[in-house]
């Protein structure tokens, strides 16, 4: 069975081309999505976009500070089963999907991101791999 297109970009959040991110591999074969030289680099920037959503990318878009409004930004339902996709975020980080999410919280993060991560891939990573990510500056 072939490896998941974010596994193998080292990108769990499949994160769209159109930003220049830390950990960038220097070489991009992948003309969609980004690709990073570790699985931390991935995630972190997943972490720092979720981050940007839900504040609104500092007052320049609405706020999208609930797990139904993320994901709706995150996974548009034009492409993907948004509403599915929101239902297994919500269930797997243990909050409602119209509550307010609390960036501060470490812990509330990490189970949302690994949620979209096995969404996104199929696979569960290593919950350590997220912990790294957010420690990364």
């Amino acid at each position: 069975m072939k490896e998941a297109r974010g596994i193998r970009n080292n990108n769990p959040m499949n994160i769209r081309k159109g930003c220049n991110w830390k950990g960038e591999r220097p070489v991009q074969t992948d003309k969609a999505f980004e690709e990073f030289t570790s699985m931390e680099y991935g995630i972190r920037a997943g972490f720092k976009l979720m981050c940007n959503h839900i504040n609104g990318f500092g007052g320049k878009r609405p706020k999208a500070n609930t797990i139904a409004k993320l994901i709706r930004v995150w996974a548009p339902p034009v492409e993907n089963k948004t509403d599915k996709y929101i239902d297994f975020v919500a269930e797997h980080a243990g909050i409602q999907a119209s509550d307010i999410i609390n960036i501060n919280d470490v812990e509330l993060m990490v189970r949302i991101a690994r949620a979209m991560s096995f969404f996104e891939c199929g696979v569960w990573l290593d919950k350590g791999l997220f912990y790294s990510a957010w420690l990364l500056k």
